[in-house]
This record gives C-alpha cells, structure tokens and sequence, in this order.
C-alpha cells in the first residue's frame, strides 16, 4: 500500500481492527440491554461462510454481507428465544451457540475450501486517497471499514440521546424497574441480541470477504472471544469499543509484519496478548464482579420474568 513501513502498518491496523470491532460493538448494545452472549465466535464463523457462499454464487459483495447478516441475525434469534422464552442459562447457551455455529459453518463450507474469493475493491475517494501520511492511512479501504465507523457512531448516539437507547439502557441497570413502568424488557433485549447477531455475522464476512479473501474452517480464530474482552475492556463505552479494536488490531498487524521480518519469537509473545486479555476478561464475567464495574449494566446475564 504504501512505501513506508509504519503507513503500512497503521492501514493494517485498520483492516485487522474491523470483524472485531463490528462483533464488539453489537456485543456491546446485547450487553447495555442486560444480556450476556457468549455465542459471538459462532455467529461469526457463520457469518463468514454465508457471506462468503452469498457472494460467490452471486458474484455481489453487497449480497454476500446481507446473507452474513441474516445469518448471523438467525443465529442470535436461536439464542434469544431460547434464553428469553424459555429460560436457559446465558452462559451456558452461548458456549453452545458457539460450538453450533462452528459446526453449522464447517458443514456449509465443505464446497467452498480453497475457493478464492470475489475480489472487494477500495471506496473510491479520489483526492483524498494522495493526501501525504493520511491518504494510505484512513482513505485506500473498502467501505465496511467506514461503515462500521458510522455504526459505532450511530450506537453512540441511539445509546446516549435517544428514548429507545435510554429504555435500552434502563432494562440493562434494572429490567424489573423497566418493566414496572411499562417497558418491553424481552421485546428490547430481543432486539438488541439480533442487532448484535447482524454485527458479528457482518464481522464474520469481513474477515472471508476482505481480510483473508477465502473459506477456511475456524477462520475466526477467536475474534469472537477478542471482541467479548473488548466490551470489557472499553467499559460499556462505544468509542471505548472503537479505540480497543484499534490496539487489539495494531497487536495483530505488528504480529504479522514482524513475521514477515523474521522476527518470530516477539511476535508469538504479540499474538498471545489479546488472549490472555480475553481469558482475564471472561474471568471477570464469570466471576460476578463484572456487574459491580463502575460502567456495567447492573442486570447483565441476569434472568427476566415479569412475575417476579
């Protein structure tokens, strides 16, 4: 992309910082709504596949993302209608949703091993693209990187100043006392757990449609588990969110150009960092102290029902 190293290096960042950001910010509205979906992985991987199948049978990216979306968005109905109907454990149905999905996705991408991809070109941005340092940094990508940008900013504004953010908001810090004055408590958190099944589908396909231009099983390689640390880590914040992509993204491209530079030994140490985050992060959750966080939703991966 560009002749100098570090230019090159903060573009890759950018490419590397997008599935998880995408996953993590719709992570992050199924969170502020009070529920807790540690099925993240598998609606990406089946993201990726049918984003992927999407658009090679159709030859249209466009509709390679919608198949993504949908897929994913199906996914996150499995899990919603299980956990908000009938009752089951969060946790233990988004492991589970995970191992679903990364066997739904392996037997729907035995045809497509191998297969390369359709090529997804740069948003043409014209002058911008020649501006010195800025140009190949921010303005040679495609347009999901821009897109999720806006999404982030859109949830930002939706959380924060409108009256649907704020019931959302609400039902996450005390569903009962929502619920008391007359909000939907499932309806909203059904919502909130599909929109977030469309963003990790949507960062699913991004990594088989952009990032890595094929099909490969567990392509995700985790990201899923990245993007559920990142909530943590940006305390319930959407440009939290933003910014945490963008370091965890920076660790994986620095981890690659370093390979690339023979220098294998650092970069194994880079590529463990953002697990062992995740590791620390999933800890906390399960510990209970996640709830006692200045920042998180007072109601997260706790039960709902009305008769109580």
């Amino acid at each position: 992309m560009t002749d100098f190293p570090i230019l090159a290096l903060l573009a890759g960042m950018i490419v590397a910082a997008t599935p998880i950001l995408l996953a993590g910010i719709g992570e992050l509205v199924v969170e502020k709504a009070g529920v807790l979906n540690l099925g993240v992985e598998g609606m990406m991987i089946v993201g990726a596949i049918c984003g992927f199948a999407v658009a090679y049978e159709t030859q249209s990216v466009t509709l390679g993302y919608l198949g993504a979306a949908m897929g994913g968005a199906a996914l996150a109905l499995v899990f919603g209608v299980l956990t908000q109907f009938l009752m089951t454990n969060q946790v233990a149905t988004g492991l589970a949703l995970t191992l679903t999905g990364l066997g739904v996705a392996a037997l729907i991408g035995q045809p497509y091993i191998g297969i390369r991809g359709t090529t997804v070109g740069a948003v043409p941005l014209g002058p911008m693209r020649e501006i010195p340092v800025l140009g190949p940094v921010l303005f040679r990508h495609d347009a999901m990187v821009y897109i999720s940008i806006l999404i982030v900013a859109c949830v930002w504004y939706v959380l924060r100043f409108t009256r649907a953010g704020l019931v959302l908001r609400a039902i996450g810090e005390n569903h009962h006392a929502a619920h008391a004055l007359g909000c939907k408590v499932i309806v909203t958190r059904l919502a909130a757990i599909v929109f977030g099944g469309v963003c990790a589908g949507l960062g699913g396909a991004y990594l088989s449609l952009v990032r890595v231009p094929q099909w490969a099983e567990g392509m995700t390689a985790g990201a899923g588990w990245i993007a559920l640390a990142l909530v943590v880590f940006a305390g319930w914040r959407a440009w939290g969110v933003l910014v945490g992509a963008c370091l965890f993204g920076g660790l994986t491209a620095l981890q690659l150009f370093l390979q690339a530079a023979g220098v294998a030994v650092l970069g194994e140490y880079l590529s463990m960092i953002p697990y062992v985050m995740t590791i620390v992060a999933l800890v906390i959750i399960s510990s209970g102290r996640v709830r006692a966080a200045p920042c998180a939703p007072a109601s997260l991966g706790l039960p709902f029902t009305a008769a109580t």
